[in-house]
């Protein structure tokens, strides 16, 4: 019974060419090629749609508009600058960051309370 296992077993496997010869270059390149375009659509492609967003979210800062920077930094843009925004975090006190720094725009202007 081994023995016809043993005989039968090649038979499963892909014939080797018996006259030497490879297969097509495009066919040995073809899971590299495969492999490239999944990492673009599962890593590249989500991340400068993201880059996208931000630079759009960045531009569109304007005087008024409550921010959150780097570092977890809330404050309320009271003056934007060619590569820099002002904002206030607090009665009399301002700040300059870098527009680069903002990381989301958390609502329009700041609001008042009723009273």
């Amino acid at each position: 019974m081994s023995e016809m296992i043993l005989t039968h077993g090649p038979l499963l496997m892909a014939p080797a060419p018996t006259d030497g010869s490879q297969p097509p270059a495009w066919v040995q390149l073809l899971p590299l090629v495969i492999l490239f375009v999944l990492m673009y659509f599962v890593l590249l492609r989500p991340q400068m749609k993201r880059q996208k967003e931000q630079e759009k979210l960045i531009s569109a800062v304007k005087s008024g508009d409550r921010v959150v920077a780097a570092g977890g930094i809330l404050g309320t843009v009271t003056n934007v600058k060619d590569r820099v925004v002002v904002l206030k975090v607090a009665d009399n006190v301002k700040i300059e960051v870098q527009r680069t720094s903002i990381t989301s725009v958390e609502s329009g202007p700041e609001e008042k309370p009723a009273t």
